[in-house]
């Protein structure tokens, strides 16, 4: 059956049920778990539905397989393309592998060496990476350049229904599997596709559900283009999230989230790795940015969601562990616990050790960059003090002040930040 909103075609429940048909042997079906901790944390009953346990550690297969599974064998025989960031490439490696398909996969230099490794490693002699551009935008260009000299199918990551129902039936095991009803439904949004296909179920199974898109804060392409009411394309994002950081979200996924989402939260990048390491400590969850996104989110939500069943949708695990200082040091910095200044040390014996005598018995000098100049009264130094507790920071400020030490405070200075940090 063919539904279309405003010209466009857009998933139907009943395709998404013969997309789960055709995955059936190819995905697995993940649980759906009740976690305790953030359920006492938040005085709510938390699931979550961990695709991060998926065959390729993402939900992405799902509809890279339902697509190519859709297509004609003569469309197959000339292979397949697709651009990504990481997660759908996995997914279309696994599929060309499992299928006997080849396919050309256009990934941006800054993916990750891990998510490179994982689409050889899945989709072996069948698939070619072809690495070009800084962002997801940039490998979509060249790959749809590829396409029209190559006469292959491009497969998309999310602006395609045949993906989006693939993506729908993540929907559908949640609806099956959950024996309470749900009242609010937590899943990140990229480029929209996983949000589209599973609201899809949701709005026709499961109507009262409240479905929350959750996109970061550095690449809110949807919720601007939610706000303006038209698909709006972002000059510049911040690709830390680099699962879900796209500068211009899919035209059919866009008029499927208007119209079925209840509202878009974003969520800082901090937050998001505070979260990735509470995961990592707490319940021995590997989480990508991207899959951390419907959990940090609950703070966002936590005076509404209080006695509610609420599903969280962990998107992808495909974390890389050279990624772990970064996801730390953007963690301490959002929580208020770690701090840099520019200190302009006077040039004379015994200054550095006035300095410490002004720090709190807990704080730590995780930084110290200086170099003695001649014939200048003072020196400048970097210094990165790592605190305790947020609340430790007014009191080390006013002892600063009142010795009259010379600094300049660096974090809310983000170019200046990013140049000497």
């Amino acid at each position: 059956m063919v539904v279309t909103i405003n010209d466009l075609q857009v998933p139907d429940l009943d395709n998404i049920y013969l997309a789960a048909d055709r995955l059936r042997g190819v995905a697995v079906h993940t649980p759906l778990q009740e976690n305790l901790n953030l359920s006492e944390r938040y005085g709510a009953n938390i699931f979550l539905k961990r695709e991060d346990l998926q065959v390729v550690r993402s939900y992405k297969i799902r509809g890279a397989y339902n697509k190519m599974a859709a297509l004609p064998k003569e469309a197959l025989d000339k292979g397949v393309v697709c651009a990504s960031a990481g997660n759908h490439a996995q997914g279309l490696a696994y599929a060309c592998h499992k299928m006997g398909v080849k396919g050309i996969i256009f990934m941006p230099t800054t993916t990750p060496n891990q998510k490179v490794k994982q689409v050889k490693l899945f989709g072996k002699e069948f698939v070619e990476v072809v690495l070009v551009g800084d962002t997801y935008d940039d490998a979509y260009y060249a790959a749809t350049e590829y396409v029209k000299t190559h006469d292959s199918t491009f497969v998309h990551p999310f602006d395609d229904v045949l993906v989006m129902e693939g993506q729908g039936t993540v929907g559908l095991e949640i609806f099956k599997d959950s024996d309470v009803k749900i009242d609010y439904l937590l899943m990140a949004i990229g480029g929209g596709g996983l949000a589209a296909g599973v609201s899809t179920v949701f709005k026709q199974l499961s109507p009262k559900t409240k479905l929350i898109g959750v996109e970061p804060l550095g690449s809110p392409s949807m919720k601007i283009s939610m706000d303006e009411g038209r698909v709006v394309a972002l000059d510049h994002i911040d690709k830390f999230v680099d699962g879900a950081a796209v500068k211009r979200v899919g035209d059919t996924t866009f008029e499927i989230c208007r119209q079925n989402l209840d509202r878009v939260i974003l969520v800082p990048e901090g937050k998001v790795c505070t979260t990735i390491l509470q995961l990592y400590n707490e319940e021995a969850i590997v989480a990508e940015p991207a899959g951390a996104l419907s959990i940090a989110a609950l703070d966002f939500l936590k005076d509404e969601i209080k006695g509610k069943n609420v599903v969280c949708l962990v998107g992808g695990g495909n974390n890389d562990i050279t990624r772990t200082e970064e996801i730390k040091e953007r963690s301490l910095l959002y929580e208020g616990l770690k701090h840099y200044f520019i200190i302009r040390f006077p040039q004379r014996a015994g200054a550095f050790r006035d300095f410490l005598n002004e720090l709190g018995p807990t704080d730590d000098i995780s930084r110290f960059e200086y170099a003695k100049k001649t014939n200048r009264e003072t020196g400048p130094a970097v210094v990165g003090i790592e605190l305790k507790h947020r609340e430790d920071f007014e009191p080390l400020i006013e002892r600063m002040q009142a010795q009259n030490i010379v600094f300049e405070y660096l974090n809310d200075q983000p170019d200046l930040f990013q140049f000497l940090i």
